[in-house]
């Protein structure tokens, strides 16, 4: 036998088959594949069933490509944007004090597990149930095509430091502080520059995926053998190379990596201890306080003066608890500061809090709509960049997505439109860079409702619209807005598959461009023009 298969328990792959399994029956009723891994995970363990190594290390390996993957997409200033810092730092404040506070009152009850806790070991949990989920927002952002978005960027910004704090409490909690050897790692700045000639000559195969790999790999293992945990090692190494022109590119080539190693995560959550009858009630005291969490990112957001429609689709984005609570949790069960019965408790909220927050991505557009004028009355008049109003009576034709596709679109039809045209970019930065470059291009996105609030006169001479969003969800989502809004012009959408084009024309879209077929279309008129040119040559 291989030695290299040696790691690989003989039940793993079967496990990941009965993922695969709930996954699809889960997507089939409208909900995230991820609810289905859990929904395995439990399953199995409520069997008595355990991962081996093989299973272990595949979570592992996810975790680490994921907080690659969001430096690559985190700019280090965004960290310093007051709705960033403020929002993170006031709610774990507000959150710890008062699950704490909770846990102290339920103390003087007869509730298992929490009857006779101390005020250190309420403050303990608070602290652990602040957390949201860096790996179920940065799932979600990903499959609605929103990492860039100014919810997305707040939203991981906010979870940046969120996990910066449960790095620094780990680190004191162990008494591991990090070696002196720590202060090299400020040579990976000039260092980052060696990574960009690297990156610029591996090119847009392989050696672009097993670069993106291994510095991943690297940066884990390098800030571990300094003493910090390995997953900020990972996620600085992406942020060394997020201002690279192929930092989007090695992003989405490393997707289909993360995605499938992140099966082995969820899996592992529903896996990692069997709950009791106790357990899960303990656990449903904190599942019902869920709500108020949430309620206070949108409270504190609007604070910072984020239009509401923002500060909604940011809080639900950190809807949930974390995997650094279980993290938490666990050193603290080392610690011998609770039992290990907190260990399943930990768990099963988690786990809880996916299950009852990934089908709200789905209807959190309509939910808003409904409650729009009571959430309203909770913004404030201010405005930061990027959600300022628009004077956009006079466009004709609006293209929404401005990167490749959407770039070349845009030029092929100025001549046509001239000073009627608009591009709508979700990314703010490159918006700017857009403008600069002579464009009509503004900061928006297409799936908020509130955007045609800020173009308020947009509709009302809007002749056809193009959607090149990143994500087929996006199109989609764009559309039904668009929609909604009683937009009654041409809609035109870029697509890579026959069921997204499907999928699209079923709820109005009046064309689709599958840019793989219409790229081959394109390619043999070119071929045609230039073989009649050359023909013609030699005639002469």
């Amino acid at each position: 036998m291989d030695p290299q298969l040696l790691s690989i328990h003989y039940s793993d792959p079967l496990w990941i088959a009965i993922a695969f399994l709930c996954g699809l029956a889960i997507k089939a009723i409208g909900l995230p594949p991820l609810v289905g891994f859990l929904f395995a995970g439990f399953m199995l363990n409520l069997l008595g069933a355990e991962g081996g190594e093989f299973l272990g290390a595949m979570a592992d390996l996810g975790i680490t490509l994921l907080l690659f993957s969001i430096g690559l997409k985190l700019k280090l200033r965004s960290l310093a944007r007051p709705e960033v810092w403020g929002v993170a730092t006031l709610h774990m404040a507000m959150v710890t004090f008062l699950i704490s506070g909770m846990v102290i009152l339920l103390s003087f009850t007869s509730l298992p597990l929490l009857s006779g806790l101390d005020i250190e070991t309420a403050l303990l949990v608070g602290f652990a149930m602040s957390f949201s989920s860096t790996v179920f927002a940065v799932k979600i952002l990903d499959e609605l095509g929103a990492t860039s978005s100014m919810h997305g960027q707040i939203a991981i910004g906010v979870l940046v430091v969120q996990d910066i704090a449960a790095v620094v409490f780990i680190a004191v909690s162990i008494g591991k502080l990090p070696s002196l050897w720590a202060l090299a790692l400020v040579a990976l700045i000039p260092l980052r520059f060696f990574m960009y000639r690297i990156l610029d000559k591996v090119g847009h195969g392989e050696l672009l995926i097993l670069f993106g790999i291994t510095l991943a790999l690297v940066g884990a293992d390098v800030f571990e053998l300094v003493g910090i945990k390995e997953d900020v090692g990972a996620l600085v190494f992406g942020m060394l190379l997020a201002n690279h022109p192929k930092s989007s590119e090695l992003a989405k080539t490393l997707l289909g990596f993360k995605e499938l190693f992140l099966v082995g995560f969820f899996l592992s959550v529903g896996m990692t201890a069997l709950p009791g009858w106790t357990e899960i009630l303990v656990a449903l005291v904190f599942i019902v306080f869920l709500p108020l969490k949430v309620a206070f990112y949108f409270g504190l957001f609007n604070l910072f003066r984020l239009r509401a429609s923002t500060s909604w689709r940011s809080s639900l984005n950190l809807a949930n608890y974390s995997e650094f609570g279980l993290i938490v949790g666990a050193v603290a069960v080392s610690a011998g500061w609770l039992s290990n019965e907190w260990l399943a408790v930990f768990a099963i909220v988690m786990s809880f809090s996916f299950i009852a927050s990934a089908p709200l991505v789905n209807i959190r557009d309509s939910i808003y709509q409904t409650w729009r004028p009571r959430l309203k009355r909770y913004e404030r008049p201010e405005r930061l960049s990027g959600e300022e109003d628009l004077d956009l009576a006079h466009i004709k034709a609006v293209v929404f997505g401005m990167g490749r596709m959407g770039t070349a679109a845009y030029n092929a039809i100025s001549d046509d439109y001239k000073d009627s045209l608009l591009g709508v970019e979700i990314d703010q930065d490159k918006a700017e860079k857009h403008s600069k470059s002579g464009l009509n291009v503004v900061s928006g996105d297409a799936t908020n409702p509130d955007f045609w609030i800020r173009a308020p006169k947009l509709l009302s001479g809007l002749e056809w619209v193009l959607l090149t969003l990143p994500t087929h969800q996006a199109n989609m989502n764009a559309a039904l807005r668009l929609k909604e809004m009683g937009y009654s012009g041409l809609i035109a959408a870029t697509t890579k598959y026959r069921d997204e084009e499907d999928a699209l024309k079923g709820i109005g879209v009046d064309n689709t461009f599958n840019i793989y077929t219409e790229a081959g279309l394109g390619f043999a008129n070119e071929l045609q023009i230039f073989a009649g040119n050359k023909t013609k040559a030699v005639d002469a």
